[in-house]
């Protein structure tokens, strides 16, 4: 398995995440955890998870997987909801209970997808002071965020905290062939981020599935084209062996596209990628779990 930088923080990543979403709901957790091993026997190191999946069951699936010296093996990273310092604060310490460590590798602001939540967490007693108590206490190394919605708002956040005199440590978005044509998060945060030196974390290559429905494009050549993005990790739900197989032999295989690969990908896509019709979290609420549950923001 390949790796590469993860930003400035010096740690070396798998070039494949194990993506968290998708790890809770096979119907046997015994599963989870046997596709979770599988993923780390076979070279994935970049762990994804959040305080909300599954309700928790992604990362109490998760903690089991990582006993027996599959903790040490992997770096882990999960994400929190609450706005508010109180709130961050009581999801970190359940995300390290449900995933039997006493150290997170990076957490991460969840669902940054309104212009105000960076205000609310970079404001007084916002989320901010609990993440970087936790980081002071040895509970977390490095700090995040992500968001699927908009890329200004990814924007604003970065901004936002420059005003506040911080840099986060890592950046995670959606890339894959039709964001490139919508409110695209490639034009308008990765060339950013990376010259910045912060990790650039791709979510979302095939869209949950959606871009494969488009008829435009395959599950390979959607991996491949995150990959060749200066990216530290594309992290990818696997939620069978079969798919996990599919993601590994992607990143063994991996070869850079060539600007006329891209150009032939890319024009295949572009009609299809009008108005978001194939990345529907972009534009709608369906995919906003904070939305849902507002409760959890605090």
């Amino acid at each position: 398995m390949k790796t590469r930088a993860l930003g400035r923080t010096g740690e070396q990543v798998s070039i494949i995440g194990l993506g968290g979403a998708h790890i809770g709901k096979q119907d046997d957790r015994r599963e989870s955890v046997r596709i979770i091993r599988s993923a780390i026997d076979r070279g994935i190191t970049f762990l994804d998870n959040c305080w909300d999946y599954s309700e928790g069951q992604s990362e109490i699936r998760m903690g089991e997987a990582l006993r027996d010296g599959y903790r040490s093996k992997v770096f882990l990273m999960s994400k929190i909801d609450g706005r508010t310092a109180k709130a961050a604060a009581a999801q970190i310490d359940d995300s390290l209970a449900r995933l039997e460590t006493d150290r997170i590798d990076l957490m991460q602001f969840h669902e940054i997808i309104r212009m105000e939540d960076p205000d609310r967490i970079f404001a007084r007693n916002g989320a901010i002071e609990a993440m970087l108590q936790a980081r002071e206490k040895g509970k977390i190394r490095y700090i995040g965020f992500t968001g699927h919605k908009d890329p200004v708002i990814h924007v604003r956040m970065l901004d936002v905290a420059r005003d506040h005199g911080f840099r986060f440590d890592a950046v995670q978005m959606p890339l894959n062939p039709m964001d490139v044509h919508f409110r695209s998060f490639q034009h308008h945060v990765l060339t950013r981020i990376v010259g910045d030196e912060i990790a650039a974390l791709a979510m979302k290559p095939m869209g949950g599935g959606n871009l494969l429905k488009s008829g435009t494009v395959v599950a390979e050549e959607c991996l491949r084209y995150a990959l060749s993005l200066p990216v530290s990790t594309v992290i990818t739900g696997i939620d069978s062996l079969a798919i996990l197989d599919q993601a590994v032999t992607a990143a063994e295989t991996f070869v850079p596209m060539t600007d006329e690969e891209l150009v032939r990908l890319l024009g295949r896509t572009r009609e299809a990628a009008r108005g978001g019709r194939f990345e529907r979290f972009k534009t709608d609420v369906e995919f906003d779990s904070t939305a849902k549950n507002p409760e959890w923001l605090g």
